[in-house]
């Protein structure tokens, strides 16, 4: 067993630790002067020794490290790691076996016991995400049974940690063959251009899968559809799919256009049949409603932070104030998705700001259907917030 620290739990933090909490928060740590440097093996204890798991140290948000077993005969090494990732590709049997998906999560972080990890899956390659330089020190480690124990074609990183908390822009390419790009991969039998060598994002969030699908099949025959914050188009790609009556996608984003024009190429969709307006939406909603604009199905799904030179949006926030500006241009009868990746917003505060904004513009509204992760993205009970994601379909009755 490698060396390791002891890092010992106040006492009023040890039955969250008992329940299975994974995530080493500082502020529960009553010895951090023994927390050196990130990627140390961690034993993680009562104050009086007694044992309550084992994992790492690496610097991520709120949290000092993360706890991988609570099995004490259980070291943190190449076999813990290889376990790890046997069952989480087993529990995703189904996702490669379907050639109609051919792009889904194999590894979610503490979903699959391995916080501070994710691993998706592109039509062959492997996109390993670190979340720090804790298990980025782990890195040999999982890329050799990545390749080892996968038919993996070739493997991508991104480093999601630095001094400043940001994106480390570096050689994306990692081992394998390098990917020609665009690399289409297919979603329920859509089909989208992804990058995999192109910074922090690849050019659809693919948390979102069952909500287009359900875009798609339900709710676009015959419709309007506006599509906000639109990033490369693949809500507008699935409602055009579906038989929208037209869609108009709205980025403050220059290269959202020429993205999004691809995406509709990949799908044998000619985007001059489309509006693509590179836009800031707030500012589009003005502009539509001084034109009398409104539309059948509107898409909110804006990043937590976003910034142009006339807007600010912060989700915890600003949603109440997006949604009540939404509502206006949205006809009666018709849908509004609002969806938000904000962990930090719990979906009684969503729920509020929904309510809140239908109140304060005078309308009234139902909730048609929810949605959060997908089934490949597993999440820890004993960790709600890596249940990040909150889909509401919002009917606006009057």
């Amino acid at each position: 067993m490698m060396e390791e620290k002891a890092v010992r739990i106040k006492q009023n933090f040890v039955r969250k630790y008992e329940e299975g909490f994974p995530l080493l928060l500082k502020e529960a740590v009553t010895n951090p002067a023994v927390l050196e440097e990130e990627g140390e093996i961690l034993r993680i204890e009562t104050e009086d020794g007694t044992f309550l798991g084992r994992g790492y140290y690496g610097e991520q948000n709120k949290g000092a490290g993360w706890i991988l077993t609570g099995n004490e005969k259980e070291a943190v090494d190449q076999r813990l790691f290889e376990k790890k990732l046997m069952v989480a590709l087993g529990r995703r049997t189904r996702f490669f076996e379907d050639e109609n998906t051919t792009v889904f999560r194999v590894v979610n972080g503490e979903g699959d016991g391995l916080g501070g990890l994710i691993i998706d899956y592109y039509d062959g390659y492997y996109v390993i995400q670190w979340y720090s330089a804790g298990i980025y020190s782990f890195k040999k480690t999982i890329v050799d049974l990545v390749l080892n124990t996968t038919d993996a074609v070739g493997i991508y990183e991104k480093k999601r940690f630095s001094e400043e908390g940001g994106y480390v822009s570096d050689d994306d390419f990692v081992a394998g063959a390098p990917a020609g790009f665009p690399l289409p991969v297919k979603e329920n039998g859509m089909v989208f251009a992804t990058y995999l060598n192109d910074g922090a994002m690849t050019g659809i969030f693919i948390d979102q899968r069952e909500i287009r699908k359900t875009l798609k099949e339900k709710y676009s025959k015959g419709k309007t559809v506006l599509n906000t914050f639109s990033y490369t188009g693949s809500f507008s790609v699935a409602a055009a799919l579906g038989g929208a009556a037209a869609t108009t996608s709205v980025d403050a984003a220059n290269r959202s256009r020429e993205k999004t024009e691809e995406q509709f190429r990949m799908n044998g969709i000619d985007p001059d049949e489309h509006r693509i307006i590179v836009d800031d939406v707030f500012q589009y909603y003005k502009r539509a409603v001084r034109r009398g604009e409104s539309y059948d199905v509107v898409i909110l799904d804006p990043p937590s932070f976003a910034r142009t030179k006339k807007t600010t949006f912060r989700a915890a926030k600003d949603y109440g104030k997006l949604l009540k500006e939404t509502i206006p241009v949205t006809n009666e009868g018709g849908t509004i998705i609002a969806s938000t990746n904000h962990a930090g917003m719990t979906r009684k505060k969503f729920r509020a700001f929904i309510d809140e904004a239908f109140k304060e513009t005078g309308h009234r509204y139902s909730i048609q259907e929810s949605f959060s992760l997908p089934d490949d993205f597993l999440t820890d009970p004993a960790f709600p917030e890596g249940s990040y994601l909150k889909v509401y379909f919002i009917q606006k009755l009057s």
